[in-house]
C-alpha cells in the first residue's frame, strides 16, 4: 500500500509543469501576439498607404487630362499590385516565410487561372481596349450586338446605358470579339433617307422641294452638300435618296424633323406620295353555261 501511494506522490509531481516552462510559453504566446498586432497594424496602415496612392495618382491624371477609361484601369491595376505588396509584409510580420507563401500564392494563382480563363480573356481585352481605344467613355457605340452609350471601362467588364436607359454589362471580351461601330466618334454623320412618290409626278419639281426643305434647316451642313438623286425604278414608286450632312449631337433631330416637313412641303406642291395597294377585278361566271 506504501509502495503505490509512493508511485502515485512521484505520478503527481511529475505532471506539475514547472515555473521555467510556463514562463516560456508565456513568452511565446506573448511574442505571437505582438506579431499579430504588428501584422494587424501594417495592414490597416499600408490599406491606408495604398488608397492615397491611388487618389494621388488619380487626381495627377485627371489635371492632365487623361482618359477616363485609362484612368480607371490603370488605378485598380495599381491598387490591386500593391495591397498584394502590403498583404506579404503583413504574412511576414506573422512568421510566414514569403518566398514559400509566393509560390504558395503562384500555384493558387496558376489553378484558379485555369479555372478562370474567361476572367483572363476578359482582362486581356480590357487590357486591349485602353491601348487601342477604339472608343472612350462618353462614345456612343453598336459592340457585342449591344447599342449603348459608354459609361464606365473596367477590368473584366464595360458599362453601356441603352438609348432608352438600360444599363449593360458587357464582358471585355465580347466586346473584342467582333465589330466595333463608333457611332460618335466623328463630329458629322450622314443622315439616310428615302422619299418615294408617284410617277406621274414631276421628278425635277420633287427635287427641287427636298432641296429647299433642306436648305431651310440650319441644322444641315453646306459642306458636303447634301445629295438628292433618283435611286430607284421601285414597283409603285419613284424613290429618292436624300443624304444631307448633319453634326453628330443633330443627327436624331434632323432625321424625325425632315420626315414630317417633306411630308407636309409635298402635300401643299400636290405631290402625292403612294403606298401599297391592290387591284382586285371581279368577274362574273354564267352558271347555266359552265
Amino acid at each position: 500500500m506504501a509502495q503505490e501511494e509512493s508511485a502515485t506522490t512521484q505520478e503527481a509531481s511529475s505532471t506539475i509543469i514547472s515555473p521555467e516552462t510556463i514562463e516560456k510559453i508565456q513568452g511565446i504566446i506573448v511574442d505571437n501576439a505582438l506579431n499579430v498586432l504588428y501584422a494587424i497594424v501594417i495592414f490597416v496602415i499600408g490599406k491606408w498607404i495604398v488608397s492615397m496612392v491611388r487618389n494621388g495618382i488619380r487626381k495627377a491624371m485627371e489635371k492632365r487630362n487623361v482618359d477616363p477609361a485609362l484612368i480607371s484601369f490603370g488605378t485598380s491595376i495599381i491598387y490591386y499590385v500593391l495591397m498584394i505588396c502590403v498583404i506579404l509584409a503583413a504574412a511576414q510580420q506573422v512568421g510566414f516565410q514569403t518566398t514559400s507563401l509566393v509560390a504558395i500564392l503562384g500555384a493558387a494563382g496558376l489553378a484558379v487561372g485555369l479555372a478562370l480563363q474567361g476572367s483572363l480573356s476578359n482582362f486581356a481585352a480590357g487590357v486591349l481596349i485602353i491601348m487601342f481605344r477604339p472608343f472612350r467613355i462618353g462614345d456612343v457605340i453598336d459592340a457585342g450586338g449591344q447599342i449603348g452609350k459608354v459609361m464606365e471601362i473596367g477590368v473584366l467588364v464595360t458599362v453601356m446605358h441603352s438609348p432608352d436607359n438600360k444599363k449593360i454589362i458587357m464582358p471585355n471580351s465580347s466586346i473584342m470579339a467582333g465589330c466595333i461601330t463608333n457611332i460618335t466618334a466623328n463630329d458629322t454623320r450622314r443622315v439616310d433617307m428615302t422619299v418615294g412618290v408617284s410617277y406621274s409626278d414631276d421628278l425635277d419639281k420633287v427635287q427641287n422641294v427636298i432641296l429647299d426643305v433642306l436648305n431651310a434647316d440650319d441644322r444641315i451642313l453646306n459642306d458636303p452638300a447634301p445629295q438628292v438623286e433618283v435611286s430607284e425604278l421601285a414597283d409603285s414608286s419613284v424613290n429618292f435618296v436624300v443624304r444631307p450632312w448633319a453634326k453628330t449631337s443633330d443627327y436624331w433631330g434632323v432625321f424625325f424633323d425632315f420626315q414630317k416637313t417633306i411630308k407636309q412641303r409635298l402635300d401643299k406642291e400636290g405631290v402625292s406620295i403612294p403606298f401599297p395597294q391592290q387591284d382586285v377585278y371581279m368577274h362574273n361566271v354564267d352558271s347555266s353555261a359552265s
